[in-house]
């Protein structure tokens, strides 16, 4: 081989090597390319060929209903009776009513429509101010009664989270509180620091009790849960007023200091309870929990002060 004085491949023989190499590659890829493109799985690897699904099973031909309650249902006060046609023909109802003897009347159904066989459609109850409160302890079943292309029927209904006995509680604890005092949220959030509120502020929410001179009675709210915007200061899940009220007492105010719980636009999108806060309390001895939701102006100021303190006033 011949170099230079550097130890250097001359210029002539470093293009013949190239050449060499070049000529040597065509060999290799065509021990390797055309089989290796062309070539199936390895046998050792198997695969599976997918089942087909289960075949439908033929419809029952009966109608089926059951009650079902969104978050957005609760807010509006109300729930959704579902009717599942399992049927081989589409049911126009003209009329559903569902019957329980919790409530003091018949609930009557809204959005009308028709069901297309096998399929299922949610029809709107609108839920009454006061429900029959002495029977909300009897085991019950409710029952809906479906007027369909000129017949009419009863209709087997379920209520497998309680929808009706949930609602029946809570709003009787509300009539019930409400006969010892009047509990209402200040339409004002007030922030001790800047004026306007500037990013990390902190502010309070205020709590009322009104009696209303029920003579030996007394509730106690022992705490009050945040929600998915609005917390306690302290970052803990829930204030604790710990706030007594007798009946016949004075108007009672208690300030809970606040803070944003958290300050991503999702938690201000998609929270649609964030001004109905969750009371634990004792009334006259008896534990229970109800929803104080807070008027249009105390809300509108609660989510401006968290919008503000989290500094997304242009987002």
């Amino acid at each position: 081989m011949e170099r230079t004085g550097r130890g250097r491949v001359r210029p002539r023989r470093a293009a013949v090597l190239a050449l060499a190499l070049l000529a040597a590659l065509p060999a290799c890829s065509a021990a390797d390319g055309p089989d290796a493109t062309t070539a199936g799985p390895s046998p050792s690897i198997r695969t599976l060929t997918p089942l087909p699904p289960p075949p439908e099973p033929p419809p029952t031909g009966r109608l089926l209903a059951d009650l079902r309650q969104s978050s957005r249902d609760a807010a509006l006060g109300r729930i959704q009776v579902w009717l599942d046609n399992d049927t081989t023909r589409t049911v126009t109802p003209t009329r559903i009513t569902y019957r329980d003897p919790r409530l003091r009347a018949p609930l009557v159904a809204q959005r009308l429509r028709p069901a297309p066989a096998q399929a299922e459609r949610g029809y709107t109850l609108v839920l009454p101010d006061r429900p029959a409160c002495a029977a909300r302890d009897e085991p019950v079943t409710g029952e809906v009664v479906l007027r369909h292309d000129g017949r009419t029927e009863p209709v087997a209904v379920e209520d497998p989270t309680d929808v009706v006995g949930r609602f029946v509680r809570a709003r009787c604890l509300e009539l019930a509180v409400a006969e010892v005092a009047r509990l209402r949220w200040s339409d004002e959030v007030v922030a001790p620091g800047d004026v306007p509120v500037q990013v990390g502020d902190t502010a309070a929410l205020t709590l009322v009790a009104v009696p209303t001179g029920a003579a030996d009675r007394e509730l106690v709210v022992e705490t009050v849960g945040a929600t998915p915007i609005l917390s306690p200061v302290d970052g803990s899940s829930a204030w604790s007023p710990r706030l007594r009220v007798r009946g016949d007492g004075p108007r009672q105010e208690v300030r809970l200091p606040l803070k944003p719980t958290r300050c991503d636009t999702h938690a201000f999108l998609e929270s649609g309870g964030a001004t109905a806060l969750r009371l634990r309390v004792v009334l006259d001895r008896e534990p229970g929990e109800l929803v104080l939701r807070m008027g249009p102006a105390g809300a509108a100021a609660a989510i401006d002060f968290a919008v503000a303190s989290c500094g997304l006033g242009d987002t």
